[in-house]
C-alpha cells in the first residue's frame, strides 16, 4: 500500500504510537476491520460495534501476524502482541486514514449516487471501463462511512479507475464519503423517495446527494440522468457543466428503438451527441428492465469522458453480469425466480413489476415492506399495488405491517387475478411450497431489512 508506513498512518489519523521505533516505517499490507481478513503484515482497525467489539479479537490479530493495532483503548498485559496506534474514535480514524491513502495513489475515481439504481449503475459503469482500464469497484453494500474506506484500502497501484458507489441517509453525509473519495467524475441516478423520514422531501433528497459535489475534482465531470425533473434544474457546478442523459433526444446521450427481449434483457440504440456530431450503436442489454437502458447511457458517458470508442462501450454493456439479490435470475423445479431482494423503493417496486408483467407462465410477485418513507409511507405502498394491478399481476403476495395497504389497494383495484396478505415473513415461508407452481415466474422484492433472502432460499428448496 503506497506510503502507508505506520508513521504515515499515525499522523493521518492523528493517532500515538506505541512499540517497536524501528516498525514506524514498515508499510503495511492491507487494513481491515475483520479480523478474521487479519493476515501478516496488515493493520488490524478495532471498532466497537453494536454487537461484536473488535477490541476482544486483539490479541488474536497479533498471532496471526497483524503488523499493528489500531485501537481506541490503551492495551496492555496478555492482548499486547505488538505495536499499536492508540485514537479516540477508530471509526473517525478509518475515514482519516482512507482520505489520506486516495490522496497517495494516481487514480480516477467515478462516484455513483442516486436514489434507486446505485448498484446497477456501479456495475455498468465497472462493466464498461473494464474494456479498457483496471477498474476496481465497490463491492456488495461498503458504500457507507464504513464501508467506503474499506473499499478505497482495496485500491493498489495497478488499479487505474475506482468505481465508488456512495450511499446516505441524511445530510452531512455525502459531504463525508465526498471528502475521502475525491471523485473526478461524479453520476446521480435519480431522486427518489427513499429516506423521506430523513431528509423529509425529494428537494431535501437533491440537497443531500448534491454534497457529492463538494470535493470535486477541480477539472472533473458531472453526469446526471436528464429525465428526473430535479436533476435536469442543475445547469452548472463549480463552473462544471454537466453531461445529461435520458430516454428524450436533445440529451448528449440518449436512447430509442427500445425493445423488451424480456428476461433476457432489453435491447436499445444509444445516441452520443458531441461537438456538433452524433454517432450510436445498437445494443442487447442482457438484465431486462427500462431502468437498464438509462445505466447504459449513463455508462456510455462515463467511457466517453474516460477515452473509451463506441465498440468498447456497446462491448461491456454486453458483458454486464447481474448480482445476487439484484434482478437475478435462478431457473429452478420448473420455475423462473427473479432474486430482486436486496432493496426496495416504490420506483423500483414498479419498475420490476413492469419486467414480470412481460414474463411467460403465471406471473407471481412476493413483494414486502419497504422502510424509511416517512409519513407517505401507506400511500407509497398503495400505489406499488395500484401498480401491481395495472401490470395484471396473476398472484400478488403482500408480506409485512405496511403492505396491508398494497394488497388492499391491488385488491380494489381488480387487475390482479389474486390477492394474498401475509403478517409476517415466518408466515409466508410456512405456506410458500403451497403458493406456487411449475411454470411461474417469481418476483421477490422488499427492502433489506425484510430478509428476504430466506425467501430465495426457501424457494430453491422445493
Amino acid at each position: 500500500m503506497k506510503n502507508m508506513s505506520l508513521e504515515n498512518i499515525a499522523a493521518a489519523c492523528g493517532g500515538r504510537y506505541y512499540g517497536d521505533e524501528n516498525k514506524k516505517k514498515q508499510i503495511v499490507t492491507s487494513i481491515t476491520t475483520d479480523s478474521r481478513k487479519s493476515e501478516n503484515g496488515c493493520l488490524f482497525v478495532a471498532i466497537k460495534g453494536e454487537r461484536v467489539d473488535g477490541h476482544d479479537f486483539v490479541s488474536q490479530v497479533y498471532r496471526e501476524g497483524a503488523l499493528c493495532v489500531l485501537s481506541e483503548r490503551e492495551l496492555t498485559g496478555d492482548e499486547l502482541g505488538g505495536s499499536y496506534i492508540l485514537v479516540e474514535s477508530s471509526l473517525q480514524a478509518v475515514k482519516d486514514i482512507a482520505e489520506f491513502y486516495r490522496q497517495q495513489l494516481d487514480v480516477k475515481v467515478v462516484g455513483i449516487t442516486g436514489s434507486v439504481g446505485k448498484t446497477s449503475t456501479k456495475e455498468m459503469i465497472a462493466s464498461v471501463l473494464s474494456e479498457k482500464y483496471n477498474v476496481l469497484k465497490t463491492i456488495g453494500n461498503f458504500n457507507n462511512e464504513l464501508g467506503l474506506p474499506l473499499t478505497i484500502f482495496r485500491l493498489r497501484e495497478e488499479h487505474e479507475i475506482a468505481v465508488l458507489e456512495m450511499g446516505i441517509s441524511d445530510f452531512g453525509e455525502m459531504h463525508r464519503l465526498s471528502k475521502i473519495a475525491r471523485p473526478d467524475i461524479c453520476v446521480i441516478t435519480n431522486i427518489g423517495q427513499c429516506h423521506l423520514e430523513f431528509l423529509k422531501s425529494r428537494d431535501g433528497i437533491l440537497k443531500a446527494k448534491s454534497e457529492i459535489f463538494d470535493f470535486i475534482a477541480g477539472d472533473g465531470s458531472i453526469v446526471l440522468n436528464g429525465d428526473d425533473d430535479k436533476l435536469a434544474g442543475i445547469s452548472s457546478v463549480k463552473g462544471i457543466r454537466p453531461v445529461f442523459f435520458g430516454i428524450e433526444s436533445g440529451r448528449e446521450i440518449y436512447a430509442d428503438n427500445i425493445e423488451s427481449r424480456g428476461l433476457s434483457g432489453i435491447q436499445c440504440t444509444i445516441h452520443v451527441c458531441e461537438e456538433k456530431s452524433e454517432e450510436s450503436f445498437t445494443v442487447l442489454i442482457p438484465i431486462p428492465g427500462r431502468h437498464m437502458v438509462l445505466n447504459a447511457m449513463a455508462g456510455t458517458a462515463v467511457g466517453r469522458l474516460l477515452g473509451l470508442d463506441l465498440e468498447e462501450i456497446r462491448n461491456g454493456i454486453g458483458k454486464l453480469e447481474s448480482l445476487k439479490g439484484r434482478f437475478h435470475i435462478i431457473e429452478h423445479a420448473g420455475r423462473t425466480i427473479v432474486d430482486d431482494c436486496y432493496n426496495a423503493s416504490p420506483a423500483a417496486m414498479k419498475a420490476s413489476l413492469d419486467v414480470l408483467s412481460e414474463a411467460q407462465g403465471r406471473r407471481v410477485a412476493i413483494l414486502g415492506d419497504m422502510f424509511e418513507l416517512g409519513e407517505d409511507s401507506a400511500l407509497l405502498h398503495a400505489g406499488v399495488g395500484e401498480h401491481a394491478s395495472d401490470n395484471r399481476i396473476d398472484l400478488l403476495i403482500c408480506v409485512g405491517d405496511m403492505c396491508r395497504h398494497m394488497a388492499e389497494a391491488a385488491f380494489n383495484s381488480g387487475g390482479c387475478r389474486e390477492v394474498l396478505q401475509v403478517p409476517t415473513l415466518e408466515a409466508l415461508l410456512q405456506t410458500l411450497p403451497k403458493l406456487t407452481e411449475e411454470g411461474d415466474t417469481i418476483l421477490v422484492k422488499a427492502s433489506h431489512g425484510m430478509h428476504f433472502e430466506k425467501v430465495i432460499e426457501k424457494l430453491q428448496e422445493l
